[in-house]
């Protein structure tokens, strides 16, 4: 079964399920802008998980493109990609457990026609501190559907320390069966939601726990443990708790937040026992061995993946219509390392580094996946100069800077296995070496980086852009309080009120909003002068004093477009939209697609101060705002 037929043969069986099928949302988060990249399916539908109702219901599916830039260093295993799709379904307040599992059961045992004696699960073993009970919902429910193919569940605890012990279901605690944005229950910030999940996964065979070069072969094997035997293919995530400060409450509705990968799912399908083994990664493997003059996959196995994963998320990073080239902030600077890190393994394969190679995988990309990101074909010439234009710029100083990070450690002491903070920072500054890349050939050689001094000495030159896994808030809004909302409905005056004072071309580039303030990164070009900023204020706040009402309406995305709604339309929207309406009849102050959620009314607003205003990056101002006690 190829990837394709996977894919399509997932949302027609959950179509069949009464799911509406939603495109996948951009790999840039539009109301986010304190995380880099959409991580999860889940991401972009977090306003619907917190009680908004969604255009086409309570039960979606899709496929989404994801990107998650902490699993860079895991490339080279037999199961980690940096972009990958996911594959999804939601319930928001409609089906949960019992149907879940029998679904996603049935759907790799009979739409798949996988061995139910090769699949194994995980449940929550609970958490006392925070109220959240052990799941024996969900392990009678799996004993059930076992019993059904005539397997006796066998229930296991502690399998870290006991091993797979002849079970079935294994219990583990939060830092593997509990799954919010933010990770572990402590982690989390009040208003944040989450739940427990339980994960499905896949027996490759015995024989990868033994293997002789594993550095697991000696320690106890269960399906959670990274010997590489077992693969999990599925996590069926019950969002029915939301943060307080007295710790965990239900929430009002019970979600079921379900991804499973594509690349492993295609990887079992196929027969195989790694993701770059499947028609996903085959026409780029070929090319990689064709530019390296013949060198062979399985014998340089971490360079022909870091190449094809870093070119591949680099591809469908700068493919999604958002203009993300290689740069120092943000966004770019993940696309640049991820090109450097390509170029520097290309080497070590003896790619031809004098010719332009990367748009050659580039394409290749492209035209694997072309039907079902369209949009990567469009941007193909956009992609194709700016990797070239990358290209040419590192491979000017990369060979000066390998001299001279060698010339760095062969003056070093075997006692003093350290590179400073200044050499970290001279190889970053004078030969563009990204901190991860030089701490990557420090590593090889034994030695180790002082992050810290490094991050002190470019503090001093410039501020380097957050990068994607250095402690962000991953998702949506913030949390689900009512202080929230206020905020998040003061943005939609904010927008408004900026493009009557600055023009049209204003349009949101992202935002971040907690309960305290809001952020706001918006498309202009020049600092705001005090009277600009005095006037956007004054706009807002007689909006507010006014006490319009917020009106949520639905209909088609091209009704919402004839009739002025702003939004990005260059993003891929369903065919049924949401458009709130601050205001009535001719005294209609905004009009914007969004998700949600909102208050009701502007007079609960108070008073709109803006605290800051700055850049963000090239085109892009930045507003910090609050509201406070009417003045």
């Amino acid at each position: 079964m190829t990837a394709e037929d996977l894919r399509q043969r997932y949302l027609e069986f959950l179509r069949c399920k009464r799911h509406a099928v939603i495109p996948s949302a951009s790999l840039i988060p539009r109301e986010d802008s304190s995380t880099l990249f959409t991580g999860s399916g889940m991401q972009p539908l977090v306003p619907y998980l917190l009680g908004e109702n969604h255009p086409k219901g309570t039960r979606l599916c899709n496929s989404q493109k994801c990107f998650r830039a902490e699993d860079m260093e895991e490339i080279g295993d037999n199961r980690h990609n940096t972009v990958f799709e996911m594959l999804g379904n939601w319930s928001f307040g409609d089906y949960f457990k019992k149907e879940q599992l029998n679904w996603f059961f049935q759907f790799l045992t009979e739409e798949l026609r996988l061995d139910p004696n090769r699949l194994y699960v995980s449940v929550f073993s609970g958490n006392k501190d925070i109220g959240v009970p052990r799941d024996e919902e969900s392990v009678e429910i799996w004993k059930d559907i076992f019993s059904r193919y005539g397997i006796q569940a066998q229930i296991v605890e502690e399998a870290e320390k006991k091993g797979l012990g002849g079970g079935r279901i294994f219990y583990y605690n939060e830092s593997k069966n509990w799954w919010s944005r933010s990770g572990k229950p402590a982690d989390i910030p009040v208003g944040e939601i989450g739940g427990p999940d339980s994960e499905v996964f896949y027996d490759l065979g015995e024989e990868l726990s033994r293997h002789a070069k594993s550095p697991w072969k000696d320690q106890p094997c269960h399906i959670n443990c990274d010997c590489g035997r077992f693969i999990e293919i599925g996590n069926s995530v019950f969002i029915e708790y939301v943060k307080t400060e007295q710790g965990f409450d239900r929430l009002a509705q019970k979600n079921v937040d379900f991804g499973g990968g594509l690349e492993r799912m295609a990887m079992i399908m196929q027969g195989k026992t790694n993701v770059y083994e499947t028609d996903l990664f085959q026409n780029v493997l070929d090319k990689i061995e064709s530019l390296s003059g013949g060198k062979k996959y399985q014998d340089n196995i971490k360079p022909f993946e870091v190449i094809a994963d870093h070119l591949k998320a680099t591809t469908f990073i700068m493919g999604d219509n958002k203009g993300i080239k290689p740069s120092n902030t943000d966004q770019g600077y993940i696309v640049r390392r991820l090109i450097r890190r390509t170029i520097r393994y290309g080497r070590q394969i003896g790619i031809d580094s004098q010719e332009p190679w990367l748009p050659e995988v580039v394409k290749i990309i492209i035209g694997d996946y072309k039907k079902v990101y369209p949009e990567l074909s469009q941007n193909l010439e956009f992609i194709i100069e700016g990797v070239k234009e990358e290209q040419a710029k590192f491979e000017k100083t990369l060979n000066k800077g390998l001299k001279e990070f060698k010339r760095i450690i062969s003056s070093k002491e075997e006692a003093d296995r350290v590179l400073t903070g200044q050499e970290a920072f001279d190889l970053y500054q004078t030969y563009g070496f990204p901190i991860e890349m030089t701490e990557e050939l420090a590593l090889e050689k034994g030695l180790k980086v002082d992050r810290e001094d490094f991050s002190g000495q470019l503090k001093k030159h410039q501020e380097l852009s957050r990068t994607a896994s250095a402690g962000k808030f991953k998702g949506g809004l913030a949390d689900v309080r009512e202080e929230t909302k206020k905020l998040h409905t003061a943005a939609h005056l904010l927008l408004a009120a900026l493009r009557k004072v600055l023009g049209n071309h204003v349009h949101q580039k992202g935002s971040n909003i907690t309960a305290q303030r809001l952020r706001f990164d918006f498309s202009h070009s020049e600092k705001l002068t005090d009277e600009q900023k005095q006037e956007v204020e004054e706009l807002v706040n007689k909006a507010i004093e006014k006490d319009l009402s917020v009106i949520c309406e639905e209909m088609s995305l091209e009704e919402a477009k004839n009739n002025g709604a702003v939004a990005t339309f260059e993003d891929k929207y369903e065919d049924k939209v949401k458009v709130y309406k601050i205001g009535e009849g001719n005294n209609v102050f905004s009009y914007e697609l969004c998700g949600g959620p909102h208050i009701d009314r502007l007079g609960k607003l108070g008073y709109f101060k803006i605290k800051k205003e700055e850049s963000s990056s090239a085109g892009v101002r930045r507003i910090k705002a609050v509201l406070t006690a009417k003045e």
